[in-house]
């Protein structure tokens, strides 16, 4: 019996050396849950494995870089609960990325009871080298057969018993986007953790001359190294052998007193290798490891007359051509926007008051009723009722008023992700980032970030920048991935567009999706060529087959995503909203000279805030901010989406009659010095000024500096305000303005 999601959220591990909190001994503690890892290549299906397993909601996505930190859940097997850990996808234990260091960390300084070792059904043969790697290690592996279903469709039969046997591991065929085989593999790894199913990894050898050395080594390693059952001698020999850089100095720090004979042993052993075979002992080791993978595949593996060109590959023929790709690419986009605009605002397809209404308009409709039981407070108590009010109804209700648009946002995103066409979408922008000084793996960054259209977020997007090799590389796409069109972005987007491009939503989008590219490529091509020099990685994109997305999957996705948006509104956006209401409200203005009372744009104005925004005016005003939307922007460094909720709560706390209760969108129209000409500046600005504060905080984590993020606010806001203020003086001088 088997019992999933024990543990509510998924908890993150801390990535790095050190000790990891909550760490159970191998095979389990009193007191504590064994520990169950999976680890396996990129796109094997692995999240997809955990989230059956232990029901945890987690992006799915079939492109590298989407889980770069260790994820947990709980599995429940025979009545004793698990801790799963969802490792990085890592194709070798001989780290370069820093997620494949974060894999490798994990596995050979915290050694669980059982390794879950997923691999690709359909490409056996290249996942089977992780897994020979694995063996050496000896810790006990179960191995997920995944895809089966896949592998079966396109005239692929593994025979699972047979490597199984050849291997000496359990072989679980399973289908983890259905959840297939799960319970089989849960039963095999609560069988191998309490001892019912004992394994023993078959010994991988590398052929007489290079055992020899290995065990000659071996020996020499026996007495300096602490004891364990992980991590055996013979492993660290391989690993010498190889010139493993963290290996040999872990090895040589343990045996320090015998550091140099050590050193010397290895050096010679290695001669003696590359002499024998005339080639590099490290390309030797791998040739090996490669051997023993083909070997397993061609016996286990057997080819049907039904396997031929699959659908996958007809489809990526036309997806990936050079010429109809990116005419695809941009048709997807416009469709995104299309369908997102409609279903959410334009279309008018939920019972409402007696009529019809769009989502959009259902939730303003809430939100002007609660406005409006909220005016017999204005007579007797005005300031509680101008927090209430202003603060919170319109301050918070203005973002939460794109919850459609942000749900169905994230629900086609989740749904391509989910089909594989985003690993495509890299493929078709490789040739185009790399020239301009991009990495070609930095696509990834910038499609987590927003950049397939919106609905992404620049945080997990720097946090996937762990996936590329060189630092330089890293710190570019850092510096751009925030260009991007993210979700909290759209808030913006909309009631502008709302207001004054009320028939050209899926144009502007576009323009603005455009836009976003343009100047993170030429940003990235500027930095490499002035701040970060240096030479580009290569970079190679596997593409996964495609699938039909899976609903429910897509629905949770979905869901936990919109949940995070509403729980920001509720708590980081409304505490921020509440700080300026207090200085936007205080110092309240003295009467007028004839003993008037100031009016509420008067006393806005005369406000901590206001005083503020008009000090900036002067500059400002070059890209056609006044001091209201200056406040707003100001905010708008916390977090974007307070961009909308300043600015609603600012004409809240101007209004001059009790019942104006029409939307921000209404009021912006209305408002007198707002042509379309500044709401295109100020959309280009929000789009391209400093990173929000979470997002420079992750940047100041995974760069170790004060230096980036500093130089990241500085550097996006002036080409935003640059940018900006050329739109608008230059749409001025057309006639437009």
């Amino acid at each position: 019996m088997i019992g999933r999601g024990g543990m509510g959220p998924v908890r993150r591990r801390r990535r790095g050396g050190g000790a990891w909190d909550g760490d159970p001994a191998p095979g389990g503690a009193p007191g504590r849950e064994p520990l169950i890892a999976l680890a396996g290549n990129p796109n094997a299906g692995k999240t997809s494995l955990f989230n059956a397993l232990t029901g945890s909601v987690q992006q799915v996505s079939n492109y590298p870089g989407v889980t770069v930190e260790c994820k947990e859940g709980v599995l429940r097997a025979g009545g004793r609960p698990y801790t799963v850990v969802d490792l990085p996808g890592t194709y070798s234990l001989t780290a370069y990325s820093q997620e494949e260091v974060v894999a490798r960390d994990f596995l050979l300084n915290h050694p669980p009871g059982v390794i879950v070792n997923v691999v690709d059904a359909t490409n056996l043969e290249r996942n089977l080298y992780f897994t020979v790697q694995l063996l050496e290690t000896r810790t006990p592996v179960v191995i997920a057969l995944n895809m089966a279903d896949l592998a079966e469709k396109r005239g692929i039969r593994v025979d699972h018993t047979a490597l199984s046997k050849m291997l000496g591991v359990p072989v679980i065929p399973t289908v983890g986007s259905r959840g297939t085989g799960v319970e089989a593999l849960a039963e095999a790894c609560a069988g191998v953790i309490e001892g019912t199913h004992p394994v023993t990894p078959t010994l991988v050898r590398y052929g007489h001359v290079v055992d020899e050395e290995v065990d000659a080594l071996a020996e020499k390693l026996a007495g300096l190294l602490p004891p364990g059952p992980h991590r055996t001698a013979p492993w660290f020999a391989v690993k010498l052998l190889e010139r493993d850089g963290p290996v040999s100095a872990e090895v040589f720090r343990l045996a320090a007193a015998r550091a140099a004979e050590l050193e010397a042993a290895v050096a010679a052993a290695a001669a003696r290798v590359e002499r024998h075979f005339d080639d590099d002992a490290a390309t030797i080791v791998a040739e090996r490891r490669y051997g023993v993978a083909a070997g397993a595949a061609r016996q286990c593996v057997h080819i049907t007359p039904l396997s031929r060109r699959d659908t996958t590959e007809k489809i990526d023929a036309v997806v990936c051509n050079r010429v109809a790709g990116p005419v695809i690419l941009v048709g997807v986009v416009a469709a995104l926007f299309f369908w997102v605009f409609k279903l959410s605002d334009e279309w008018a397809w939920i019972p409402w008051a007696g009529g019809w209404a769009s989502p959009t308009g259902v939730v303003e409709g809430c939100f002007e009723a609660l406005s409006g039981l909220l005016d017999g407070l204005r007579p007797d108590y005005p300031m509680l009722h101008s927090l209430l009010d202003a603060a919170l109804v319109k301050g918070v209700g203005g973002v939460l008023g794109f919850v459609p648009l942000i749900f169905f946002m994230f629900l086609f995103i989740a749904a391509l992700e989910d089909s594989g066409y985003i690993a495509r979408v890299a493929f078709i922008l490789d040739r185009l980032l790399r020239a301009f000084g991009l990495q070609g793996k930095s696509i990834i960054a910038l499609i987590v970030s927003g950049g397939l259209g919106a609905g992404g977020c620049a945080v997990p997007g720097v946090m996937a920048t762990r996936t590329l090799r060189e630092e330089k590389d890293r710190i570019i796409t850092m510096l751009v991935a925030p260009f991007m069109n993210c979700g909290a972005k759209m808030p913006v987007y909309a009631v502008l567009i709302a207001a004054f491009f009320p028939d050209r939503r899926t144009p502007l989008m576009l323009l603005l999706w455009g836009l976003s590219w343009v100047v993170a490529l030429c940003a990235a091509w500027v930095l490499r060529r002035t701040v970060l020099r240096g030479e580009q990685t290569p970079f190679v994109m596997e593409l996964p087959p495609y699938h039909m997305p899976v609903p429910r999957g897509v629905l949770l996705h979905t869901a936990e995503r919109t949940w995070l948006y509403i729980r920001k509104a509720g708590t980081v956006i409304l505490a921020i909203n509440i700080l300026l209401w207090a200085v936007m409200y205080f110092p309240r203005p003295p009467a007028n000279a004839d003993g008037t009372t100031p009016s509420p744009s008067e006393a806005v104005a005369h406000s901590f805030a206001g005083r503020a925004g008009r000090a900036l005016e002067p500059v400002t005003a070059a890209a056609g901010f006044d001091w209201r939307v200056n406040i707003a922007l100001i905010g708008g460094f916390a977090a974007k989406e307070v961009v909308i909720g300043a600015m609603a709560t600012v004409y809240a706390m101007e209004e001059e009659a009790p019942d104006m209760d029409a939307s921000l969108s209404a009021r912006l129209r209305e408002a007198p010095g707002w042509p379309p000409l500044r709401a295109f500046a100020m959309m280009l600005f929000v789009m391209l000024y400093a990173p929000c504060v979470t997002t420079i905080a992750v940047i100041r984590r995974e760069t170790g500096t004060w230096k980036w993020p500093l130089f990241a606010t500085v550097y996006a806001t002036t080409i935003a305000f640059v940018l900006a203020a050329a739109v608008f003086q230059g749409g001025r001088l057309l006639g437009f303005g």
